[in-house]
């Protein structure tokens, strides 16, 4: 028995959920769909509302926007499975046996299987560089590797979680905002819980503008640094997060909060060109948070 729950904002997903609707079907297992729209548009309500006449599938449209970790609560509190599938809006399932590779480890001693993230090839227009080339190199790793920090890349685009599990991790996730991956896989390895990656990937297909990744990306060091600050990340296998907190105990942290002052505008001219230098973009993350300690 499965519970797939998908959160929605500003996103057609007709598509999404009548390919694993099929898959679902085929497999012949007992199963939901639940998509819950946290109060898109309507023009998006009513073009997705239609799927909501497939078998054991609803489409419920929130009054208000809580954002995506009380979204996606609110799912897994409605679900009737003991274990959930989490996909984003915005992805598409990358094999036909996307479903059956999940429902392989439903009898499995693992508490949470994540699928991992795929792009496309082809490369997108220059305004979608920087999250399609980042995404190409950071995101898109072979199950093979990150089973050898699987705590490191959990990516809630695409996974399958225990009920009991998620629920009682969502919660410790109180704010809104973007980042709380790295806190969610912290929370994983704080509490021992059994991960496991394996290749069932998931297109990413909603690519950020350069501007608005970016920024997200600026949102995420914030959210670190808060969560860093209040004491609540005890384990991670989180990069950024680990040289931080060497840079710190070497008290190279003014070091880099100088390079950021120095040379932000020239980091920022490259990572929205249409030839983002990725490990830039990482010396960026990493200076910006040493000067927001700083600063603050």
């Amino acid at each position: 028995m499965l519970s797939v729950l998908i959160p929605v904002y500003n996103y057609d997903i007709k598509a999404l959920v009548n390919l694993v609707h099929k898959q679902l079907m085929a497999s012949e297992i007992i199963f939901e769909i639940l998509c819950l729209d946290d109060n898109s548009n309507t023009n998006t309500s009513v073009l997705n509302a239609e799927i909501g006449q497939l078998q054991n599938t609803s489409y419920q449209i929130s009054k208000v926007n809580t954002g995506r970790v009380a979204t996606r609560q609110t799912l897994a509190e409605q679900a009737k499975y003991d274990w959930l599938l989490f996909l984003d809006a915005d992805v598409m399932p990358k094999l036909d046996e996307f479903i059956s590779n999940y429902i392989a480890f439903l009898s499995s001693e693992y508490d949470a299987i994540y699928g991992g993230f795929a792009y496309q090839p082809e490369q997108p227009k220059n305004e979608f560089m920087l999250r399609w080339t980042y995404g190409s190199s950071n995101e898109q790793v072979q199950a093979s590797l990150r089973n050898k920090t699987p705590y490191k890349i959990v990516i809630s685009a695409n996974f399958m979680i225990k009920k009991s599990v998620f629920l009682k991790l969502n919660s410790k996730i109180t704010q809104r905002g973007y980042g709380y991956d790295n806190f969610f896989g912290a929370l994983l390895k704080s509490g021992q819980y059994n991960v496991f990656h394996i290749d069932n990937e998931v297109y990413h297909l909603g690519l950020e503008p350069n501007e608005r990744y970016l920024h997200k990306i600026e949102q995420s060091v914030v959210t670190l640094l808060k969560l860093d600050s209040n004491d609540h990340i005890q384990h991670t296998e989180n990069s950024l997060y680990n040289s931080y907190k060497l840079l710190k105990k070497l008290k190279l942290n003014y070091v880099f909060s100088l390079i950021y002052t120095s040379f932000k505008k020239q980091f920022r001219k490259n990572l929205l060109s249409n030839k983002p230098n990725i490990r830039l973009l990482q010396f960026y993350k990493l200076s910006y948070i040493c000067y927001l300690e700083l600063n603050s």
